[in-house]
């Protein structure tokens, strides 16, 4: 019986204290609950600082982003990534850099990337060399690997715009317009890179695209060697039609993306172990266009 007792002491303070508990809780809530219409204005307020801050957040976020962008530019123009070229290029098209001096540089260009595996291992073998080449990519392709694309500037190269879809057909203007400015201002938010140099997919010019880019202000970069290396040549074919027509100031055209690459691939080593021997070293399009334009001021003062 005593044993009963004790446990029902607690309890019975257990449930005094409950009820008063309660009881006070309902007092207070009387006390401060203040009027329907104060709550919602309350509520209103609220509701409206919450909005404001989320309007104050996404701007905080948009200028982050600007300033990120902003600084990957400063750093791309201080370390000569800034894929531009010089005002008297812009609307014009370069087969082959002009150079009075015939100065032995070459410019190694490729087309159609990024592009899974392929694109990587062209970079590897530029890097192992020491060699800054020229990217022109496709914007779907971008897109899809972004991390290629960062490389490609983080290593040093070059970046170009070659359309969004890589079409042959004939393009209206608005179409055109996308086809490469959708490219340009992809390649910036992706790597922070402004370009104005182009490259029209299989070099065709009267489809209007090439138009639209010129009207824009882009140079429009063509070539002076073709290695074939889409229609998948032999390693030592492809090698041979690079040496073809290859000269002083000019620009090789290579393929990283597009299909299957490996032929290039193979044959890249090469190719820049044959013109090493012949005595060239290796440029990107921006360098190759300003080596130009320097000498053509040069020649003008001296008018």
């Amino acid at each position: 019986m005593e044993n009963n007792k004790s446990f029902l002491w607690p309890q019975g303070i257990l449930i005094a204290l409950l009820a008063l508990s309660t009881t006070f809780s309902v007092s207070l809530m009387l006390l401060i609950k203040p009027d329907a219409s104060e709550a919602q204005r309350k509520q209103s307020i609220d509701i409206n600082n919450l909005s404001a801050a989320k309007v104050g957040t996404q701007q905080r976020i948009e200028e982050l982003k600007t300033a990120m962008l902003n600084s990957w530019q400063e750093e791309a123009n201080t370390k000569g990534l800034a894929s531009a070229a010089p005002a008297r290029f812009q609307g014009a098209t370069i087969k082959e850099a002009k150079l009075i001096k015939g100065k032995k540089v070459i410019a190694l260009t490729f087309d159609d990337g990024p592009w899974p595996e392929t694109t990587a291992q062209v970079l590897d073998i530029l890097k192992q060399n020491n060699i800054k080449g020229t990217f022109f990519v496709v914007g779907q392709n971008v897109k899809n690997y972004p991390h290629l694309a960062k490389r490609v500037v983080a290593e040093g190269h070059s970046i170009a715009n070659h359309t969004w879809h890589h079409w042959y057909h004939y393009m209206n203007q608005q179409v055109a317009a996308y086809e490469i400015d959708h490219t340009s201002n992809l390649i910036y938010q992706t790597t922070g890179v402004k370009t104005n140099l182009f490259r029209p997919p299989g070099g065709i010019m009267h489809n209007g695209v090439a138009a639209y880019a010129r009207n824009s202000k882009y140079a429009i970069i063509m070539w002076s060697s073709d290695s074939l290396d889409y229609s998948r040549p032999s390693v030592p074919n492809l090698v041979n039609n690079v040496f073809r027509n290859a000269t002083p100031g000019g620009i090789v055209l290579l393929h990283d993306g597009g299909g299957n690459r490996s032929q290039t691939v193979q044959a890249l080593p090469e190719i820049i172990s044959k013109f090493r021997q012949q005595g060239y070293s290796f440029v990107t399009i921006p360098e190759l266009l300003a080596m130009e334009d320097k000498e053509q001021r040069l020649l003008a003062n001296k008018k």
